[in-house]
């Protein structure tokens, strides 16, 4: 999960999981991510950031799940630029996307919020946390849509070998569901919105 960057080129490590909902690992250089839709599933998104404008996805074909997913990440980008990289302006410059799947599931579904802190890293020249798995989906109007299965992504982050997991802060009631063992073995944390998940997410 471990990636390299240069200074072109930034990647956020990214886990998303679940029935259908994310779980996402975040680092600056290849993001890896448990994707949710059809079946839990490993990723890596690779972002890279130059001149230009716009968001292109260089898989072919591109999974349909996965570019809404950026397309949603992408206009969160624009609509709220000055909160989540300041006086950076986003439409000013291009980002090549690339989602690598590790296991059966290939349908990228419900990245939206590990896109977007992958996009905003590479803007910024950040280094997600290591280890850090990301989980919820924002939607176009940037709200963060439900998680249903707190426990069941918990378990999957666990699984991964995650030090940490960053989940919406409606997760909360769920989790006390999950077990001692289970809760001793990873730090949970939570976000309220798209800002604060990027400040948690960054390395300091």
């Amino acid at each position: 999960m471990a990636s390299k960057s240069s200074s072109r080129h930034r990647s956020c490590k990214a886990k998303t999981a679940s029935v259908a909902t994310p779980l996402s690992r975040a680092r600056s250089g290849p993001s890896r991510q448990v994707g949710g839709g059809e079946h839990p599933g490993l990723y890596r998104i690779e972002i890279n950031e130059g001149p230009g404008s716009g968001v292109k996805i260089l898989n072919k074909p591109v999974p349909p799940a996965f570019k809404e997913s950026m397309g949603y990440a992408e206009q969160n980008l624009y609509a709220r630029s000055m909160q989540l990289v300041g006086d950076k302006d986003p439409r000013h410059h291009e980002f090549t996307a690339q989602l690598r799947a590790f296991d059966a599931s290939k349908s990228g579904a419900k990245l939206g919020m590990a896109s977007l802190l992958a996009l905003c890293t590479a803007l910024l020249k950040k280094s997600v946390r290591g280890g850090l798995i990301i989980a919820g989906e924002v939607n176009l109007g940037g709200s963060i849509e439900p998680v249903h299965n707190a426990v069941t992504i918990a378990e999957i982050a666990v699984e991964k070998g995650a030090s940490a997991l960053l989940m919406p802060v409606a997760c909360r009631r769920q989790l006390i569901d999950l077990s001692d063992d289970m809760a001793t073995k990873i730090d949970i944390q939570f976000y309220s919105d798209a800002r604060d998940a990027l400040l948690k997410a960054m390395v300091e």
